[in-house]
Protein backbone atom coordinates (compact mmCIF):
# COMPACT_ATOMS: atom_id res chain seq x y z
CA UNK A 1 0.00 0.00 0.00
CA UNK A 2 2.48 2.11 1.04
CA UNK A 3 4.58 1.42 -1.99
CA UNK A 4 1.50 2.08 -4.00
CA UNK A 5 1.38 5.90 -2.82
CA UNK A 6 4.98 6.08 -3.29
CA UNK A 7 4.45 5.29 -6.94
CA UNK A 8 1.73 7.39 -7.63
CA UNK A 9 3.54 10.03 -5.83
CA UNK A 10 6.50 9.89 -8.31
CA UNK A 11 4.55 9.41 -11.38
CA UNK A 12 2.99 12.36 -10.15
CA UNK A 13 6.08 14.86 -9.79
CA UNK A 14 7.97 12.83 -13.07
CA UNK A 15 5.49 14.48 -15.28
CA UNK A 16 7.29 17.30 -16.98
CA UNK A 17 4.75 19.66 -16.19
CA UNK A 18 4.94 19.27 -12.25
CA UNK A 19 8.78 18.60 -12.51
CA UNK A 20 9.52 22.04 -13.62
CA UNK A 21 7.97 23.40 -10.14
CA UNK A 22 10.50 20.79 -8.40
CA UNK A 23 13.36 22.60 -10.16
CA UNK A 24 12.33 26.34 -9.08
CA UNK A 25 11.14 25.34 -5.82
CA UNK A 26 14.67 26.12 -4.20
CA UNK A 27 14.63 29.66 -5.68
CA UNK A 28 11.52 30.19 -4.77
CA UNK A 29 11.99 29.32 -1.39
CA UNK A 30 14.81 31.46 -0.84
CA UNK A 31 13.08 34.64 -2.71
CA UNK A 32 10.14 34.02 -0.21
CA UNK A 33 12.33 33.86 2.63
CA UNK A 34 15.05 36.93 1.62
CA UNK A 35 12.30 39.07 -0.39
CA UNK A 36 8.67 38.37 0.60
CA UNK A 37 9.04 37.74 4.33
CA UNK A 38 11.25 41.04 5.28
CA UNK A 39 9.08 42.91 3.22
CA UNK A 40 6.24 41.74 5.18
CA UNK A 41 7.65 42.43 8.34
CA UNK A 42 9.09 45.92 7.29
CA UNK A 43 5.32 46.72 6.62
CA UNK A 44 4.30 45.81 9.93
CA UNK A 45 7.07 46.99 11.80
CA UNK A 46 6.51 50.31 10.22
CA UNK A 47 3.01 50.35 12.03
CA UNK A 48 4.64 50.18 15.18
CA UNK A 49 7.35 52.13 17.44
CA UNK A 50 9.98 49.67 17.58
CA UNK A 51 13.35 50.01 18.33
CA UNK A 52 16.39 48.25 18.18
CA UNK A 53 16.32 46.84 21.62
CA UNK A 54 12.45 45.69 21.11
CA UNK A 55 11.05 47.63 24.35
CA UNK A 56 7.57 48.83 25.11
CA UNK A 57 6.37 48.18 21.75
CA UNK A 58 3.20 49.75 20.57
CA UNK A 59 0.96 49.56 17.63
CA UNK A 60 0.50 53.63 16.56
CA UNK A 61 -0.46 52.78 12.73
CA UNK A 62 0.21 55.14 10.41
CA UNK A 63 1.90 57.66 12.62
CA UNK A 64 5.62 56.99 11.26
CA UNK A 65 4.35 57.73 7.27
CA UNK A 66 2.73 61.09 8.67
CA UNK A 67 5.91 61.93 10.40
CA UNK A 68 8.04 60.87 7.10
CA UNK A 69 5.91 63.29 4.89
CA UNK A 70 6.36 66.14 7.15
CA UNK A 71 10.17 65.83 7.73
CA UNK A 72 12.49 67.81 5.30
CA UNK A 73 15.59 66.01 6.05
CA UNK A 74 13.39 63.17 4.29
CA UNK A 75 12.44 65.05 1.27
CA UNK A 76 15.96 66.38 0.96
CA UNK A 77 17.14 62.47 1.16
CA UNK A 78 14.79 61.64 -2.19
CA UNK A 79 15.78 64.64 -3.53
CA UNK A 80 19.51 63.55 -3.50
CA UNK A 81 18.28 60.20 -4.53
CA UNK A 82 16.69 61.42 -7.90
CA UNK A 83 19.76 64.07 -8.23
CA UNK A 84 22.20 60.92 -8.14
CA UNK A 85 19.96 58.86 -10.43
CA UNK A 86 19.24 61.58 -13.05
CA UNK A 87 22.91 62.29 -13.40
CA UNK A 88 24.66 58.90 -12.89
CA UNK A 89 22.23 56.26 -15.43
CA UNK A 90 22.26 58.80 -18.29
CA UNK A 91 26.24 58.85 -17.77
CA UNK A 92 26.71 55.21 -17.34
CA UNK A 93 24.47 53.91 -19.81
CA UNK A 94 25.82 56.88 -22.69
CA UNK A 95 29.53 55.63 -22.10
CA UNK A 96 28.43 51.68 -21.96
CA UNK A 97 26.53 52.07 -25.06
CA UNK A 98 29.54 54.29 -26.58
CA UNK A 99 32.31 52.32 -26.17
CA UNK A 100 29.99 49.01 -26.54
CA UNK A 101 29.93 49.67 -30.60
CA UNK A 102 33.68 50.10 -30.10
CA UNK A 103 34.22 46.98 -28.82
CA UNK A 104 31.64 44.30 -29.66
CA UNK A 105 34.52 42.65 -31.84
CA UNK A 106 36.05 39.36 -31.07
CA UNK A 107 39.60 40.36 -31.34
CA UNK A 108 42.35 40.63 -28.73
CA UNK A 109 41.90 44.37 -27.86
CA UNK A 110 38.44 44.49 -27.76
CA UNK A 111 38.43 41.32 -25.65
CA UNK A 112 41.31 42.92 -23.12
CA UNK A 113 39.58 46.30 -23.28
CA UNK A 114 36.46 44.89 -22.06
CA UNK A 115 38.80 42.87 -19.56
CA UNK A 116 39.80 45.82 -18.22
CA UNK A 117 36.75 48.18 -17.84
CA UNK A 118 34.97 44.69 -15.99
CA UNK A 119 37.59 45.01 -13.34
CA UNK A 120 35.90 47.56 -11.14
CA UNK A 121 32.39 45.55 -11.13
CA UNK A 122 33.89 42.76 -9.21
CA UNK A 123 35.93 45.13 -6.41
CA UNK A 124 33.16 46.15 -3.58
CA UNK A 125 31.61 49.18 -3.16
CA UNK A 126 32.94 49.86 0.24
CA UNK A 127 36.44 49.21 -0.72
CA UNK A 128 36.51 51.15 -3.54
CA UNK A 129 34.84 54.24 -1.68
CA UNK A 130 37.72 54.20 1.03
CA UNK A 131 40.43 54.11 -2.32
CA UNK A 132 38.93 57.15 -3.50
CA UNK A 133 38.29 58.45 -0.17
CA UNK A 134 42.05 58.93 0.18
CA UNK A 135 42.78 59.61 -3.46
CA UNK A 136 40.86 62.67 -2.99
CA UNK A 137 41.33 63.62 0.82
CA UNK A 138 42.88 66.27 2.07
CA UNK A 139 45.25 64.99 4.37
CA UNK A 140 46.70 62.03 2.49
CA UNK A 141 45.65 62.36 -0.75
CA UNK A 142 47.60 62.51 -3.94
CA UNK A 143 45.21 64.59 -6.05
CA UNK A 144 44.44 67.22 -3.93
CA UNK A 145 48.28 67.77 -3.25
CA UNK A 146 49.01 68.12 -6.70
CA UNK A 147 46.42 70.69 -7.02
CA UNK A 148 47.68 72.84 -4.31
CA UNK A 149 50.88 72.84 -6.29
CA UNK A 150 49.16 74.12 -9.40
CA UNK A 151 47.05 76.36 -7.77
CA UNK A 152 49.14 77.69 -4.85
CA UNK A 153 45.88 78.12 -2.64
CA UNK A 154 46.70 74.96 -0.54
CA UNK A 155 45.30 72.07 -0.36
CA UNK A 156 41.40 71.61 -1.01
CA UNK A 157 39.37 70.00 0.80
CA UNK A 158 36.94 68.22 -1.82
CA UNK A 159 34.96 65.78 0.84
CA UNK A 160 33.77 68.61 2.71
CA UNK A 161 32.71 70.90 -0.18
CA UNK A 162 29.46 70.83 -1.11
CA UNK A 163 30.18 71.82 -4.76
CA UNK A 164 32.54 68.74 -5.29
CA UNK A 165 31.43 65.75 -3.11
CA UNK A 166 28.26 64.61 -4.73
CA UNK A 167 30.16 65.39 -8.38
CA UNK A 168 32.97 63.02 -6.77
CA UNK A 169 30.27 60.31 -5.72
CA UNK A 170 28.72 59.84 -9.32
CA UNK A 171 32.20 59.64 -11.13
CA UNK A 172 32.76 57.11 -8.09
CA UNK A 173 29.94 54.98 -9.25
CA UNK A 174 29.60 55.19 -12.86
CA UNK A 175 33.46 54.51 -12.87
CA UNK A 176 32.77 51.11 -10.99
CA UNK A 177 29.12 50.51 -12.18
CA UNK A 178 30.00 50.98 -16.55
CA UNK A 179 31.90 47.96 -16.79
CA UNK A 180 28.26 45.88 -15.96
CA UNK A 181 26.40 47.65 -18.65
CA UNK A 182 29.30 47.40 -21.01
CA UNK A 183 29.37 43.59 -21.28
CA UNK A 184 25.54 42.94 -21.24
CA UNK A 185 25.52 45.60 -23.83
CA UNK A 186 28.12 44.02 -26.03
CA UNK A 187 26.09 40.83 -25.80
CA UNK A 188 22.98 42.55 -26.95
CA UNK A 189 24.73 44.20 -29.97
CA UNK A 190 26.57 40.64 -31.18
CA UNK A 191 23.26 38.93 -30.80
CA UNK A 192 22.22 41.26 -33.76
CA UNK A 193 22.57 40.11 -36.98
CA UNK A 194 25.79 40.67 -39.24
CA UNK A 195 23.50 41.39 -42.24
CA UNK A 196 21.85 44.48 -41.26
CA UNK A 197 25.13 45.86 -40.59
CA UNK A 198 26.61 45.12 -44.04
CA UNK A 199 23.05 46.09 -45.91
CA UNK A 200 23.90 49.28 -44.01
CA UNK A 201 27.48 49.81 -45.10
CA UNK A 202 26.49 48.93 -48.74
CA UNK A 203 24.16 51.65 -48.84
CA UNK A 204 26.81 53.92 -48.02
CA UNK A 205 25.73 54.53 -44.13
CA UNK A 206 28.34 56.09 -42.13
CA UNK A 207 29.71 54.36 -38.65
CA UNK A 208 27.86 56.88 -36.56
CA UNK A 209 24.42 56.28 -38.99
CA UNK A 210 24.84 52.65 -38.58
CA UNK A 211 25.05 53.28 -34.87
CA UNK A 212 22.10 55.86 -34.70
CA UNK A 213 20.00 53.97 -37.08
CA UNK A 214 20.63 50.12 -37.08
CA UNK A 215 22.55 49.61 -33.68
CA UNK A 216 20.33 51.17 -31.06
CA UNK A 217 16.95 50.31 -32.79
CA UNK A 218 18.16 46.61 -32.67
CA UNK A 219 19.44 46.80 -28.97
CA UNK A 220 16.22 48.53 -27.67
CA UNK A 221 15.25 44.98 -25.83
CA UNK A 222 18.11 44.67 -24.13
CA UNK A 223 18.92 48.27 -23.49
CA UNK A 224 15.35 48.54 -21.93
CA UNK A 225 17.07 46.02 -19.38
CA UNK A 226 20.01 47.75 -18.78
CA UNK A 227 18.04 51.15 -18.31
CA UNK A 228 15.57 49.55 -15.62
CA UNK A 229 18.03 47.41 -13.87
CA UNK A 230 20.54 50.63 -13.70
CA UNK A 231 17.47 52.88 -12.41
CA UNK A 232 16.68 50.35 -9.44
CA UNK A 233 20.49 50.04 -8.43
CA UNK A 234 20.59 53.73 -8.57
CA UNK A 235 17.71 53.73 -6.45
CA UNK A 236 19.14 51.83 -3.61
CA UNK A 237 22.40 53.70 -3.39
CA UNK A 238 24.22 52.98 -0.03
CA UNK A 239 27.55 52.11 0.61
CA UNK A 240 29.62 54.72 -1.87
CA UNK A 241 27.67 57.38 0.30
CA UNK A 242 28.52 55.52 3.64
CA UNK A 243 31.77 54.96 3.15
CA UNK A 244 32.94 58.38 1.72
CA UNK A 245 31.03 61.44 3.21
CA UNK A 246 28.16 59.91 5.02
CA UNK A 247 25.83 62.02 3.72
CA UNK A 248 27.88 65.17 4.22
CA UNK A 249 28.53 67.69 4.09
CA UNK A 250 25.49 69.07 5.50
CA UNK A 251 23.67 66.17 4.14
CA UNK A 252 24.35 67.76 0.58
CA UNK A 253 24.52 63.86 -0.39
CA UNK A 254 22.45 61.92 1.66
CA UNK A 255 20.32 59.65 0.14
CA UNK A 256 17.26 57.85 1.09
CA UNK A 257 19.30 54.35 2.24
CA UNK A 258 21.36 56.44 3.98
CA UNK A 259 18.94 58.02 5.97
CA UNK A 260 16.98 55.08 6.33
CA UNK A 261 20.48 53.44 8.07
CA UNK A 262 21.03 56.34 10.06
CA UNK A 263 17.39 56.27 11.58
CA UNK A 264 17.05 53.09 11.92
CA UNK A 265 20.89 51.89 13.08
CA UNK A 266 21.90 55.25 13.72
CA UNK A 267 21.56 57.15 17.65
CA UNK A 268 18.07 56.78 17.37
CA UNK A 269 17.44 53.27 16.75
CA UNK A 270 14.14 53.97 15.22
CA UNK A 271 13.44 50.37 13.62
CA UNK A 272 9.48 51.67 12.95
CA UNK A 273 10.51 54.56 11.75
CA UNK A 274 13.04 53.35 9.49
CA UNK A 275 11.14 50.55 8.47
CA UNK A 276 8.26 53.16 7.09
CA UNK A 277 10.54 54.94 4.94
CA UNK A 278 11.61 51.37 3.61
CA UNK A 279 8.27 50.84 2.72
CA UNK A 280 7.65 53.82 1.03
CA UNK A 281 10.93 53.59 -1.16
CA UNK A 282 9.55 50.32 -2.14
CA UNK A 283 6.69 51.74 -3.47
CA UNK A 284 8.46 54.86 -5.10
CA UNK A 285 10.86 52.48 -6.80
CA UNK A 286 8.25 49.74 -7.87
CA UNK A 287 6.27 53.28 -9.60
CA UNK A 288 9.77 54.44 -11.23
CA UNK A 289 10.19 50.69 -12.72
CA UNK A 290 6.74 50.32 -14.11
CA UNK A 291 6.95 53.84 -15.67
CA UNK A 292 10.26 52.81 -17.36
CA UNK A 293 9.35 49.78 -18.24
CA UNK A 294 6.41 51.13 -20.16
CA UNK A 295 8.66 53.76 -21.70
CA UNK A 296 11.04 51.25 -23.14
CA UNK A 297 8.06 49.33 -24.18
CA UNK A 298 7.07 51.79 -26.27
CA UNK A 299 9.98 52.77 -27.67
CA UNK A 300 10.49 49.20 -28.27
CA UNK A 301 7.06 49.29 -30.52
CA UNK A 302 8.42 52.54 -32.39
CA UNK A 303 11.71 50.68 -33.40
CA UNK A 304 9.81 47.42 -34.49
Amino acid sequence: MKESKFSKVRAYWNKPGHAAYLFIAPAMLIIFLFVVVPLISSFVISLTNMDIFMRDIKFIGFENFKKSFEEERVWNAFKNTFKYVILSVPIQIGLSLILAFWLFRSDRFSKLMRSIYFIPVICSFASLGIMFKMFFGSAVGYFPYVVSLITKNGVPSFWSDVKYAFPLIIFISVWKKFGQSLIILVAGINSISESYFEAARIDGASRKQVFAYVTIPMLWPTLSFVIVTTVIGAMQVFDVVFVTTGGGPLNSTETIVQYIYSRGFGNSYDLGYASALSVELFFVIALITVLTRKYTDRKMEENS
